[in-house]
This record gives structure tokens, sequence and C-alpha cells, in this order.
């Protein structure tokens, strides 16, 4: 693996901190007061709203059709009008999916497609109605419309409200002049009425509405909060389409990689131990021959074999623990991972915290880790101490290796530490790099347990 953890590190001050810097400049005015009339509110503010008028077309779309559809369940015609009530339910959310990108910010992937056996009307019905995708974008419909009504009702009230009482100094002179009394009317009954009027009643009213509309960006906030969980849970995909995404996509990981170790192990035996068997049978032959004539040459040529073949052994031993190493399946991590460190440039201290041993593949998996890792610290760390510790939490193995180098490790930098971390992620492991500008350097795996 060739990692180099200096890499990555000219981009620390470059010019994306600069652009941080001018946004935090930017942004000194408190959120409180910056609230109000940033786009994100206004846009949340526009996403309630529009939220009423497309929650009634769906509503009465999905109730009706559904309704018609279920009564009509007694003929044949009930099944396609309900095909077609949960394919109008998917095209909403499929409207609603997008509203909540544009306005929310809220990204959701696109559900599992219908699976159809076959091709045909009646196969596309049978698929929609055994979808629980669809059922789940009709239970949306439905649901969404009495929340939207909820929501409106707040969010209007609260943003009419406050900011119609903050500018009540600017608009108070109407009652006067058109309405004929002093200012807003506070109360009144048929002996006597409180009205707004005077300046200190005027300033109370405005720091009031200075209050409503401070807080309705955040309440409108929390309404929307509501919307984006209403959306992610009914109309993205489900956790087991997610799964099997996953789970897809790791199995390609792991094809992968053993298709490349493969070829590597391949590569390994033609240029190295294969080339110098090859040259071995070659070199005896010669001796062969010379045996006779010159048999101090012979001597000579079968001792250089014979060089050859202690050559060719240390190979093939160093290619087999590559594979998978004799030690570590006849005594464990603790003794393989010594082993490893005793090859390692620098000083390693071990440290095995295990009462038992995890599952073989688990425990290669884990070996490997640290082997990289190891390697990477000879390479490149320049360090001059290092550390590795394994322990295990609840259903979890734990691997911290850490070291004192110049540090600058940076998985997203597509470096061998992003294989790394995507052969972990193939077995739902996870790689951690807290590698900052001169060091220490510390990664952490974790792999699931499996005894």
């Amino acid at each position: 693996m060739a990692t180099e953890y200096g890499q990555g590190y000219g981009h620390r001050n470059g010019p994306g901190f600069r652009g941080a810097d001018v946004a935090e400049r930017r942004h000194r005015l408190p959120a409180p007061l910056r609230a109000p009339i940033e786009a994100r509110s206004w846009r949340e503010f526009g996403y309630v709203m529009l939220s009423l008028p497309l929650g009634i077309i769906m509503f009465t779309f999905a109730v009706t059709m559904f309704s018609l559809g279920a009564g009509l369940l007694i003929t044949f015609l009930g099944i396609p009008v309900l095909a077609a009530a949960l394919a109008g339910c998917r095209g909403f959310g499929t409207l609603e999916r997008a509203r909540a990108r544009g306005l929310l910010g809220v990204e959701v992937s696109e559900p599992e497609p219908l699976r159809m056996k076959q091709r045909g009307a009646m196969a596309w019905m049978g698929a929609m109605l055994k979808s629980g995708t669809s059922w789940r974008h009709l239970l949306y419909a439905v649901v969404q419309f009495p929340w939207s009504v909820f929501s409106f009702v707040v969010a209007l009230n609260f943003w009419a409200y406050g900011w119609a009482l903050l500018t009540y100094p600017l608009w108070f002179w109407v009652f006067p002049m058109y309405g004929g009394q002093g200012g807003l009317q506070l109360y009144g009954d048929d002996t006597h009425a409180i009205y707004l009027d005077n300046p200190f009643e005027i300033t109370v009213t405005a720091l009031v509405g200075l209050l409503f509309t401070m807080a309705t960006p955040w309440i409108v906030r929390a309404l929307t909060t509501v919307d984006g969980l209403m959306v992610r849970g009914l109309l993205g995909p489900s956790r087991l389409a997610t799964r099997v995404v996953e789970l897809e996509s790791d199995r390609g990981v792991v094809v992968d990689t053993a298709a490349a170790d493969l070829r590597r192990i391949e590569r390994d035996l033609h240029d190295g131990a294969q080339a110098r068997l090859v040259a071995l049978a070659m070199d005896l032959g010669l001796a062969k021959e010379k045996l006779t004539e010159d048999p101090q040459a012979a001597a000579r040529m079968v001792g250089e074999a014979h060089g050859e073949v202690k050559t060719a052994l240390q190979e093939l031993r160093d290619l087999a623990r590559g594979i998978h190493p004799a030690v570590l399946t006849d005594r464990g991590l603790d003794a393989a991972l010594s082993a490893v460190a005793s090859r390692c440039t620098v000083p390693v201290q071990v440290d095995v915290d295990l009462a038992s041993r995890p599952a073989p593949a688990i425990e290669g998996i884990a070996y490997f880790t640290v082997s990289e890792l190891l390697q990477n610290i000879s390479k490149h760390a320049r360090a001059t101490r290092a550390t590795v510790d394994v322990w295990r939490v609840e259903n979890r193995l734990m691997i911290q290796v850490g070291d004192n180098g110049v540090g600058g490790a940076d998985v997203s930098a597509g470096s061998g530490l992003a294989g790394l971390a995507e052969r972990l992620d193939a077995v739902d492991g996870i790689l951690v790099v807290d590698s900052p500008m001169g060091g220490p350097t510390r990664i952490t795996a974790e792999l699931p347990w499996r005894g």
C-alpha cells in the first residue's frame, strides 16, 4: 500500500480556509437576528406555504381513488383503479422529494423500482399492489394533509403577527386617519377601550413583534424538520432496500479486492519465485553437463544454485505470509502482530487484550489492516516509535495504530488508506484517521466481532 503521510497538507491553509474566514466575518450577526432575513428561512416558509395546496390535492386524489378502488374490488375494475391510485401517489412522491431537495436541502434517494417478473399490464398492476414503497407513498399522501394544515396555520400566524407588530410604528397612523381611533385596539367593551397609541405602547408593540419575528424561523424550521422526517421515512428507500444496495456494493468491493490479491500473488510468483526456479533449473542443467568435464566449475555452480534455492524459499515464505501467515492460524493475533511489528523499521509496542479469538475472517482482516498501517509507518511516517492496541468493546473489535511521525494521512486524498477503508466497509467496519500536520497520527479501525 502506497500511502504518503505527508499527503494533502498543503490544502489546510489554502483558499477554502480563507473563504471560511470570510463567511465567519459575514455571520458575526447573532443567529436570532440573522434568521428572519436568511434565504434558508424564507425557503422553509415557502415550503410550508406550498404544503397546504399540494396536501389538499394529494389527499383528495389518494382518498378518492383508494375509496373508489376498494369499492370496486367486488369487480375486476377495482384492481386497476387501486394500481392507478398507487402510481399517482408515487408520482406525487417524486414531486415531494424534488420540493424537499430544492427548498429544504433534504437529499432523499429514489425508492426501489417496481420488480416485474414479466411484462404487461397485469404484471405491472400486480407489482404495484405488492410494492411496499407504493403503499408508503399512499400513506404519505394521507398523513401529510393534516400536518400541512397545522404547519400552515402555525407558520402563517406567527409570520403575519410578527411582521405586523414589528412594523406597527410605520403603519399605526392608518387608524386615526381612516379608522377614527387612536391606534390598534388592545381591549374594548361598552364602557371603555384601550388603544396602542402612545410612543411607549408603540415601542413595546414593536419589541413584541421583534420577538415573534425572531422566533418564527425556528418554529418553521421545527415544522419542516418533521416534514423532512416524513419525506425520508415514507418516500425514500426502505431500510431493507438500502441494506441490499450496501451489500451489493460491498460484494463488489470484496470481489475486486480478491481479484487484485490474486493478480498480486500471480505477479509475485511469476516475477519472483518462478523466475528463480527457472534459473535454478538451467544452472543445475549446466552443472550436470560440466560434472564430468570440470568438476570444480560444476561444484561452484551447484553452490550458487543452493543459494538460489534459499532465496526462492524465503520469497515463497514471504508470499505465504502475505496470503495468510501460519503464526496467525496457530497462535492468534497477539503473536502474529508481534511478528509484524518486529519487521517494522521503528520500535513498535503491541498490546492485544482479547479474552478469546474472533472468527478467522475477521482475524485475518485485522492482521492485514495492522500490517498495511505498519508498512505506511515504515515508508512514510518518519516516526521514532509506534503503538498497536487491539481490544474488544461489546460486539466490536477495536484496532488502533499510532505513531509520532510527521502526520498528514488523509483518507479522502485517494491514497491507499481509501482502499483500506473500502475493505473494512465491505465487512461493516470503520476506519477513522486522526493525523494533524506535524503528527502524531492515530488510526482507529472497527470490525464486527464474530466469534
